[in-house]
């Protein structure tokens, strides 16, 4: 028999509109999957854990982060793309080996757990040899997390002979690699996308091959859109011309598309992921939230970049929120002189951006996002009886506004307790810290840098 976990007394923001809400209830978790929610659950041979004081939501979803990035931490603070793109992408990266994008994404997933996300978007773009990849992957099982991993491709300088890597299609040969191994199925803790260069970074034919590869092993594809001007104009209207745009294509960032090709990918299912911190920190431009939801949809949304800033789901929500919230407020006092008369976004909103939106990106929504019978037991609890968030009168606020990575009391990902009563149930983290520390230091060293301004 599947054992039986019993969360009692939590206050529940289930995220699905059939459950509810409930301000004290209890959560049977049988196996990896979620039985039942209710006011009270009679479960007498369930393990019964007390979640009062509690605030249980769905397990947050990152939907987009270059994890091997974690021992570059704090590096990045000060660039603006254009440095990033000279210092990381031509410099850096090309320092990577396979050890170093291991230690770099196990500590990176383990660090996500420990601030509540529960899915990982890893979007792996520092990847030129399958050793590393394969580093990636199994660093993402050993952490335990739920993780999409999308498959990119590097993006150093050219040697001297060598095509530019905007004109080099995505290797087949690993994504078979790939769906014969650990990826052969779809329903694990860990799935396969890919990662491509998309119109903007790529020629045109490279982008129909890879959209095409994508549809053809039945992945999304996910791509950059944005950051100077595009390797292929009119690429889009091409891709849409050919049938293969649809709601498998992620498009992250996107801030300067045109409305006319924006409304365009909207309206033909594509989803967008967006990132807003750093991409008000380095330069791409306002987020796309509001454009998205003047038009009936919704981002999901991402940390990005943990060389630049921090790695918490609540603060992305929170920084989309205020961000949005305050063009609106902008447009609104321009047009009419005044305060506005309320807010334009709520911060239920907000949560669903990090948990139910982000599992619509994934084509998940029928197995995480939300807390309801039948679905992954993906569940975080938000301890509300800190200092700084009592009295507790809207706990959805209360999460999105004002709690952090501190307050994450406990994270199960598909019915296995990861962090439990504030404790990260991970062995070795100093160990694992240390060779994290050698490694970036290892890299930062070859490349001469000493910090974000040199």
């Amino acid at each position: 028999m599947a054992r039986r976990i019993l969360l009692s007394g939590a206050t529940i923001l289930s995220m699905d509109s059939a459950t509810g809400d409930l301000p004290a209830g209890d959560i049977l978790v049988e196996g990896d999957r979620i039985a039942a929610i209710a006011p009270h659950i009679a479960a007498e041979d369930a393990e019964r854990v007390d979640a009062r004081g509690r605030i249980a939501v769905p397990g947050f979803i990152n939907a987009h982060m270059h994890t091997w990035q974690t021992g570059l931490r704090s590096l990045a603070a000060d660039w603006t793309l254009l440095e990033y793109f000279r210092w990381v992408h031509a410099g850096l990266a090309t320092r990577f080996r396979p050890d170093d994008i291991g230690i770099a994404t196990l500590v990176g997933a383990l660090g996500q757990i420990d601030a509540g996300t529960t899915t990982l978007v890893d979007w792996c773009h520092n990847n030129p040899t399958p050793d590393h990849t394969d580093a990636a992957v199994e660093a993402l099982a050993e952490s335990g997390i739920r993780a999409a991993f999308f498959h990119g491709s590097p993006k150093p300088d050219p040697k001297p002979g060598e095509p530019h890597f905007s004109e080099v299609p995505h290797p087949r040969a690993e994504i078979e690699r790939l769906r014969r191994g650990r990826f052969s199925g779809d329903e694990g803790l860990l799935t396969l996308g890919l990662a491509i260069l998309g119109p903007h970074y790529s020629t045109l034919d490279v982008a129909l091959a890879d959209f095409r590869l994508a549809r053809e092993f039945g992945l999304v594809a996910s791509m950059h859109q944005g950051g100077g001007p595009a390797k292929t104009p009119g690429g889009w209207e091409r891709l849409i011309a050919e049938g293969l745009v649809g709601p498998a294509v992620n498009v992250v960032h996107g801030n300067d598309l045109s409305d006319d090709l924006f409304g365009a990918l909207v309206d033909l299912g594509a989803s967008f992921s967006a990132t807003p911190e750093n991409e008000m920190t380095q330069g791409h431009g306002f987020p796309v939230t509001g454009r998205l939801l003047a038009r009936g949809a919704a981002p999901s949304v991402g940390v990005d970049l943990e060389s630049v800033l921090a790695g918490d789901m609540m603060g992305v929500a929170r920084i989309a929120l205020g961000m949005q919230r305050a063009l609106d407020n902008a447009a609104s006092r321009q047009a009419t002189g005044a305060i506005p008369q309320t807010s334009t976004v709520r911060v239920r909103q907000a949560l669903s951006w990090i948990t139910i939106e982000g599992a619509r990106m994934l084509g998940l929504s029928h197995r995480i996002g939300s807390l309801a019978p039948g679905k992954q037991a993906d569940i975080t609890l938000i301890d509300a009886r800190a200092l700084h968030l009592q009295p507790v009168h809207d706990p959805v606020a209360t999460v999105v506004m004002q709690a952090g990575r501190g307050d994450v009391d406990s994270v199960m990902i598909a019915g296995r307790f990861m962090k439990r009563d504030g404790k990260l149930l991970a062995d070795g983290v100093p160990d694992k810290l240390a060779r994290l520390a050698a490694s970036g230091a290892r890299i930062v060293n070859e490349l001469g840098l000493k910090g974000p301004a040199a």
